[in-house]
C-alpha cells in the first residue's frame, strides 16, 4: 500500500508539527486538550513521536502523557489512538504504532485523542479501560470442553473456506477500533469475530448458539450501543475484519433465541 509522502519534509529531515493532546488525569475529570508544537522526522512512528514529546515534557518538569502501547508492531491492539478523527489515524489497515510521520506534512495540526465510548473509560490521558472486551470474551469466546492433549493437524477435516475464514476472523486484536468509529459506539464486529472464529470450525459448535447469546448479553450489559450496520468498524478495522462476521453472529444468536435458551 503506498503511503502519501509529506510535501514539505524528505527523509530524515527535521519537520515542525503542533500537537493537541488530550489530557485527563483521572476518571472524574473533565479533561481536555493541552497544545504542544516539537520537532521530528518523517522516519518516526507516531508512537516515537509521542516518545519524543514525553521526553521533553519530562526535561521541562512536567507530566508526560500516558498512552498505552507494547509490541508496537500492529500486534497487540494496546495502541489506540483517535488521530484527526480517525481511530488508528489516516491509514487503512494500520494501528497507531505502524503510522508514521511522513504520512503528516511540515506544519500540520495534529489532534490526538483516546477512544470515545461509555464502556470505554479514559483512565488518564489517552488511556482507557478495554476490560469491557476481556469480560465479554470471558462470557463464552471458548470452547469449554476438555478435549485433552492436541490432535494431529489432519484428524479433523475442515474445509479450506472455513479454515481460511476462521483465520481472518482470528486476526481480531481487539483494540476497540470499531467502537472508536461507530456512531452507536457498538462492538459487534468484535464479538462476531470472537465468536464466528470458533463457530466455523467443528470443535466450536457444540456451544455455537449459546456463545453467541451469552457474547451478546454481556455486550448489552457492559453499555456497548446497537448495530445499524453503518459499516464505520469495518472501515476502521486495522486487520480488516469482515461485516460478513456481524450477520453469522446475529443468525446465531435469532437461532438461540428461537429455541428458548
Amino acid at each position: 500500500m503506498s503511503v502519501p509522502q509529506s510535501n514539505a519534509a524528505h527523509h530524515g529531515s527535521d519537520m515542525k508539527v503542533t500537537l493537541h493532546v488530550w489530557r485527563q488525569k483521572d476518571p472524574q475529570d473533565a479533561g481536555g486538550f493541552e497544545t504542544y508544537r516539537i520537532a521530528v522526522t518523517p522516519d518516526m512512528s507516531f508512537l516515537e513521536m509521542l516518545d519524543v514529546l514525553n521526553g521533553e515534557l519530562i526535561l521541562d518538569g512536567r507530566e508526560s502523557v500516558a498512552f498505552d502501547h507494547d509490541c508496537r508492531e500492529g500486534i497487540c491492539g494496546m495502541c489506540s489512538l483517535v488521530i484527526n478523527g480517525q481511530p488508528h489515524g489516516p491509514d487503512k489497515e494500520t494501528t497507531t504504532c505502524q503510522l508514521h510521520m511522513r504520512r503528516f506534512n511540515d506544519g500540520d495540526s495534529i489532534y490526538i485523542e483516546p477512544f470515545r465510548a461509555r464502556a470505554f473509560p479514559v483512565l488518564k490521558d489517552l488511556v482507557i479501560d478495554r476490560g469491557a472486551f476481556d469480560r465479554i470474551q470471558g462470557a463464552g469466546g471458548y470452547v469449554s470442553v476438555n478435549t485433552g492433549s492436541a490432535p494431529d493437524g489432519n484428524a479433523i477435516p475442515i474445509a479450506k473456506e472455513n479454515a481460511d475464514m476462521s483465520m481472518d476472523a482470528a486476526s481480531c486484536i481487539g483494540c476497540g477500533a470499531c467502537v472508536a468509529a461507530c456512531p452507536n459506539a457498538a462492538a459487534m464486529l468484535f464479538v462476531a469475530a470472537k465468536a464466528s472464529q470458533l463457530a466455523l470450525l467443528p470443535q466450536g459448535q457444540p456451544e455455537r448458539e449459546q456463545r453467541a447469546s451469552a457474547m451478546v448479553e454481556a455486550m448489552d450489559a457492559e453499555g456497548f450501543g446497537d448495530c445499524s450496520n453503518h459499516y464505520e468498524c469495518e472501515a476502521a478495522c486495522p486487520k480488516a475484519i469482515s461485516v460478513e462476521n456481524i450477520a453469522r453472529l446475529n443468525r446465531d444468536y435469532i437461532k438461540a433465541a428461537l429455541k428458548g435458551r
